[in-house]
């Protein structure tokens, strides 16, 4: 697969994730991006191109929240307010990391090195208050 990257207007969310869902080759997904870029905001629209009733809301008190699906589930991380990978041990990571479920993954980079292989990432750039510029790529280990 190559990199894909659109622009587009936070009016046609569902409709570019219904087009990055088409793309996607992992399960593990690795959201980059400023704080409030959008990374949530996108993760909902994902929500709802993949018919999931949840709403999806920044999990950044409770680090994860989870989303039903009809035969599977989202588990959404947000590692910002995680100190260290011994943190991310004491919160149980890997039963999650390693739950054949879909994960969304907020700040991947502060848990970089428990990171499953084979998964892709969504850089969300904020280009005025109304466009976001995404990237998709897929990164193999």
């Amino acid at each position: 697969m190559d990199n894909i990257e659109l622009t587009y207007h936070l009016n046609e969310i569902d409709s570019t994730a219904l087009k990055v869902l088409k793309h996607l080759e992992s399960k593990v997904i690795l959201f980059y991006g400023r704080m409030g870029a959008g990374k949530t905001t996108f993760i909902n629209a994902m929500l709802k191109a993949m018919h999931s009733d949840d709403i999806a809301t920044s999990p950044t008190f409770s680090i994860v929240n989870e989303y039903k699906l009809k035969d599977d589930k989202i588990y959404h991380f947000d590692f910002y307010r995680i100190e260290s990978i011994e943190d991310a041990y004491n919160f149980g990571i890997e039963d999650y990391f390693y739950s054949n479920h879909w994960l969304f993954i907020e700040w991947p980079n502060r848990v970089e090195e428990l990171l499953p292989e084979n998964t892709q990432t969504i850089t969300i750039t904020k280009l005025d208050e109304e466009r976001r510029s995404l990237k998709l790529t897929i990164n193999k280990k």
